[in-house]
């Protein structure tokens, strides 16, 4: 009677497909394209959405201040306000303080 020695090329497979799924698995979670990379590109893209949404505010209100000191609609306050800041002018009848 022979003894049968157990064949190594099923074990050389199964720890290669084994191998295999590991790296697919570890490059699922944390590749370039994985799951922990989406969740960053994701809040990334929701602080660029805030950020748009913030300089989207920012054009309106400069767009109402350059209408408002425009030749069609001159608001007088505003341009008084405005001389007063950037100028540093003031009325005769105000009185200065430093």
């Amino acid at each position: 009677m022979m003894k049968r020695t157990p064949s190594l090329g099923p074990a050389l497979y199964l720890i290669g497909m084994l191998l295999i799924g590991l790296y697919f698995t570890f490059a699922a979670v944390q590749g370039d394209y994985g799951v922990f990379r989406r969740a960053e590109v994701e809040a990334e893209a929701r602080g660029l959405e805030k950020e748009l949404a913030s300089l989207r505010g920012e054009v309106a209100r400069m767009e109402n201040l350059t209408r408002r000191l425009s030749d069609d609609y001159l608001d007088l306050d505003l341009l008084d306000a405005r001389a007063r800041e950037v100028l540093g002018m003031i009325r005769a009848d105000e009185i200065v303080i430093r």
